[in-house]
């Protein structure tokens, strides 16, 4: 698990971290990295795979959509790019 250092944290800002993490009654720790989770993965943000699920419902495609999809593909192997 990678750690983090943070520097120059303001007496107050610490202070401020310690009474919310008691508040929720959990370490300092543990509240800065709810905090940063929070920060840098929303609940509310875009999951590619339930949007793309979301999407071929819409539009009403089944799985036999796709096996035939599947069985219509070209499956010879691409030739690799040359850069000469």
């Amino acid at each position: 698990m990678p750690a983090v250092t943070i520097r120059n944290l303001s007496d107050e800002t610490h202070r401020a971290l310690k009474l919310r993490a008691a508040h929720h009654g959990r370490s300092t720790e543990a509240e800065m990295r709810d905090i940063l989770e929070s920060a840098v993965r929303p609940a509310e943000r875009l999951r590619l795979g339930s949007a793309l699920s979301a999407l071929s419902r819409k539009a009403g495609l089944t799985n036999a959509d796709f096996e035939a999809l599947e069985q219509a593909r070209d499956k010879t192997p691409a030739t690799p790019m040359s850069f000469e």
